[in-house]
């Protein structure tokens, strides 16, 4: 069962709809007009009585919520303690329909750019129930696009994939949510004492620790630049320039090639600022806030679901996704509770061999570590070439150790090549790739083809054919690289979605998943970083809870994949903090 959630004044309306593929098979429109708006499930509900009401009909029905935008309607669901199983985010689904190639012809890919195609883009706005994708957005407007949306899958070239990724990606939007809302157990005083450690005291607002301090005057001392301020690009580059140190930038892979006494204070110096500006004390007094009743803070990010065009997420706020290892060990549970930390090793080496059906890669990633396979059938003699090699190949390196090593992968691995080397040379050529599921990538931006077009004129200089050429380059290892990392991101996403749904019936057997205030009781999901996440549980389930990350990757991998011999070997620890994960 469907139930589409619109908003009308003063309140709510839930239409109930008939299933995806039942409205397909009688007509799109027609079905869903059919089905009436005041049946028992449906109606008009007051804003303040929406919570019960959605709550009264998730424990009947299980229904699949349709509804405008996720990260608008579900947060303060979420703050009345209520929990929904599925979603469909139309928006979200949108984007995807929109460029997919295998729905190119429908009305959502044809039509002029509308209010679909856009965010509520105000960062300090306090999401309602009652906001929707855009406010000329009525009933009828996100039932329309609910029809055009279940027409475009049924008519898609694979309609079984791109209805998985949807399913995959709203279920992502549910989480991004409860993640947010729940937030990551933070302990304030170990993080204050990290920095402490690693900076010296707080300062004053406005100055640097101590440590920081120091290291800006040891700068100042090597260059004989007494005014320096090392957080100014430009004033260090001329203080390098005027010491002998010619560089064009100051990122660290350039600085470390030369050979100046000021070269190790400047390194540290940058490192420890980034730890300041990322993740120090005014950050921790922005983002990581006291949880009524827990013995710990928590962190709360904001992820952005699908904020990459590859699919995987984004933030746009905190930095959750570059926790740096200095701070680790603050992200702590709470008594009584355990972290089970998970990262997937190699997914995308594995990924690859699924999606190509090399059996001769997918050998070498049986044992849990592929690179060591590589090594153990003779293709490369280290673990570290193995790896280099690897990442050559779905990164389009042409030149060093990996360009070097590439040969040896194409012989011994001749279908995973051939899938990311075909990608390349349809991106050179200006065309779309498309991930296993679906999910299509740009075409190339008009200077592109502004480029080609004019190494393609007569008088086009030798320059103007280089330039060419290496956009063209450029573009082709973008697509080379956007169909593995895009469907990495889609089994990633099924892992998640797969896992959350053990986790609430886990919680479900304990009772209700969240106290009335919205506080999870049981286990949840509370981080994500592309192939990585941590899960916080009550200790005695954390075996349990292992178990149900190991298990949902299988899942994962059989529902992209089938039954290709595919291991997707995972590291899972129980830990007190995360720091103890390794």
């Amino acid at each position: 069962m469907r139930i589409l959630v619109s908003t009308v004044d003063g309140g709510a309306q839930l239409r109930p709809l008939p299933d995806s593929a039942e409205a397909g098979r009688e007509g799109g429109a027609g079905a869903a007009g059919r089905v009436a708006a005041d049946t028992p499930a449906g109606g008009t509900v007051p804003a303040a009585a929406l919570p019960g009401r959605v709550r009264e009909l998730e424990t009947a029905h299980r229904p699949r919520w349709v509804w405008a935008d996720t990260a608008s309607v579900y947060p303060p669901l979420l703050r009345a303690g209520v929990r929904v199983e599925r979603c469909q985010d139309l928006r979200l689904c949108h984007a995807i329909l929109r460029h997919a190639a295998a729905s190119a012809g429908s009305e959502i890919a044809t039509s002029p750019e509308g209010p679909w195609d856009h965010h509520p883009a105000d960062p300090d706005h306090e999401p309602t129930l009652l906001d929707a994708v855009a406010p000329e957005l009525g009933p009828e407007d996100v039932l329309a696009e609910q029809v055009r949306q279940d027409a475009a899958v049924e008519a898609a070239t694979e309609p079984g994939r791109l209805r998985l990724l949807l399913a995959a990606e709203s279920a992502g939007a549910l989480l991004a949510a409860e993640m947010a809302h729940d937030g990551l157990p933070w302990d304030r005083d170990v993080h204050d004492r990290l920095l402490t450690e690693l900076l010296g005291p707080r300062p004053a607002p406005g100055g640097r620790p101590p440590r920081v301090e120091a290291l800006a005057a040891e700068i100042r001392q090597h260059l004989d630049a007494p005014g320096l301020n090392p957080d100014s690009a430009p004033e260090l580059l001329r203080a390098l320039h005027s010491a002998g140190v010619e560089v064009a930038t100051t990122r660290k892979w350039e600085l470390v090639r030369h050979d100046h006494p000021v070269i190790p204070p400047l390194l540290e110096y940058k490192k420890l600022s980034r730890l300041l500006s990322a993740n120090g004390w005014a950050w921790m007094d922005t983002w990581v806030r006291p949880r009524p009743g827990a013995a710990r803070s928590r962190f709360h990010p904001d992820y952005v679901p699908g904020g990459v065009v590859t699919g995987r997420w984004a933030t746009s706020g905190g930095g959750a996704l570059q926790l740096p290892k200095q701070v680790r060990a603050a992200v702590a549970a709470d008594p009584g509770w355990r972290l089970v930390v998970a990262d997937a090793a190699q997914l995308e080496p594995r990924v690859l061999a699924a999606m190509s059906h090399d059996t001769a890669m997918a050998r070498a990633a049986q044992g849990g570590d592929l690179y060591q396979g590589l090594v153990d059938q003779g293709i490369v003699d280290t673990r570290a070439r193995a790896k280099v090699a690897m990442l050559g190949a779905l990164y389009g390196a042409t030149t060093g150790e990996a360009g070097q090593l590439m040969p040896r992968l194409l012989r011994a691995y001749p279908r995973a090549t051939a899938v990311v080397e075909d990608a390349a040379r349809t991106g050179e050529r200006g065309g779309v790739v498309s991930t296993w599921l679906g999910r299509t990538s740009p075409p190339p931006p008009e200077r592109w083809w502004e480029a080609r077009r004019r190494a393609a004129d007569a008088d086009a200089t030798g320059e103007d054919t280089r330039r060419a050429r290496q956009l063209a380059r450029d573009w082709g290892r973008f697509t080379r690289n956007f169909v593995v990392q895009g469907t990495a991101a889609e089994w990633a996403l099924c892992w998640m979605a797969e896992l959350r749904l053990r986790l609430r019936s886990m919680g479900a057997a304990r009772g209700d998943l969240s106290s009335p205030d919205g506080t999870a009781t049981g286990p949840h999901l509370v981080f994500f970083l592309h192939d990585e996440v941590i899960v916080h549980t009550p200790a005695e389930l954390a075996d349990d809870v292992a178990a149900a990350v190991r298990g949902s990757a299988a899942v994962a991998g059989r529902l992209l994949f089938g039954d290709f011999p595919v291991d997707f070997a995972l590291d899972v620890a129980v830990v007190e903090n995360y720091a103890q994960a390794g």
